[in-house]
């Protein structure tokens, strides 16, 4: 057998977009010839792979996976929304969650680990399905929560299956308290962070640069506003400081307008849920992925998935 160096499983890789075990594997079968591996690796179905790379893929599943104290999200994405509904990408999406469990959202790590069906790591199962399924498709991004008493609770929006869908949430509450209580607590949490998108759970975890880009807006706004002309600075301040306050209340979790009590913050709602639960409770922190978010689609796909479709293909 031909000796096959890192430097050209590397090339290989580089130029088809197949998976580190695949292009061994091809490289051992042809002798380690490049162009030949290329071919073994086409003919397998596998190289088309690297072809589908420049593609926008914006569309797929979040999966969600708990256990006792903590919890995992994980976004695999694909090119179609006829993705989320396959059985095998659903199988995948769900399998990734539970690696991401064990590998405490290390998108890395998980990449690393082996396959839930235990062939290959899990960087080859998603080059594998590119093949298999024929879209562009990446293991995005993924999180974890833990903590050491308490609840992490788990809610999955527009739901395609169990635990998989377009918008996955976690939230951490600390506590010493009831278990199904906090987890019921937990549970209504996640649905409001879900429909509110929170940027931050306190005040002190809004970004500096954030609160700078709202304050330069109120800036200008007063600057235009006729009603403040000739204002004494103070009073200015007064109102800048006041939007501000106002856009804090709308962005931090805790501020926020408690979805199903609407007169109560998310906050107060904790606090009066101590009682019932027999313990104080702290909200650690919460997690939240929408599918596709940050994604920039290309305008030409829609076009030519139209002018395709126009053609019959």
């Amino acid at each position: 057998m031909a000796d096959v160096s890192a430097a050209l499983v590397k090339e290989l890789r580089e130029k088809t977009g197949a998976g580190m075990m695949d292009c061994k594997k091809a490289l051992a079968e042809t002798g380690a010839d490049l162009e030949a591996a290329v071919d073994w690796l086409r003919a397998k179905g596998i190289a088309k792979a690297g072809k589908k790379a420049d593609r926008a893929a914006a569309e797929g599943l979040v999966g969600v996976a708990t256990l006792p104290g903590r919890g995992a999200l994980i976004e695999l994405n694909a090119e179609t929304d006829f993705v989320a509904r396959n059985d095998t990408f659903q199988a995948a999406a769900r399998g990734l969650a539970r690696i991401a469990l064990d590998a405490h959202g290390d998108l890395h790590a998980i990449l690393a680990s082996r396959a839930p069906d235990g062939d290959g790591a899990v960087q080859d199962m998603v080059t594998g399905l590119i093949a298999t399924i024929g879209e562009n498709m990446t293991l995005r991004r993924a999180a974890y929560l833990s903590v050491d008493a308490g609840v992490v609770a788990s809610y999955v929006h527009s739901a395609a299956a169990e635990g998989l869908g377009r918008i996955g949430v976690l939230v951490a509450l600390e506590s010493t308290g009831d278990a199904a209580k906090l987890e019921d607590l937990a549970r209504k949490i996640c649905m409001h962070v879900a429909a509110t998108n929170p940027l931050a759970a306190s005040e002190s975890e809004v970004p500096a640069d954030a609160v700078a880009r709202e304050k330069a807006v109120y800036e200008e706004q007063v600057k235009e506003d006729p009603k403040m002309v000739g204002k004494p600075d103070n009073v200015i301040a007064g109102v800048i400081q006041g939007r501000i306050r106002k856009f804090l209340e709308e962005v931090v979790l805790l501020k926020q307008k408690f979805v199903m009590a609407p007169d109560q913050t998310v906050e107060a709602v904790i606090k009066a849920a101590e009682k019932d639960v027999g313990a104080p409770i702290a909200l650690k922190a919460f997690k939240r992925f929408q599918l596709g978010e940050g994604v920039e689609k290309p305008k030409d796909d829609f076009a030519a998935e139209v002018a395709s479709m126009a053609k019959g293909g």
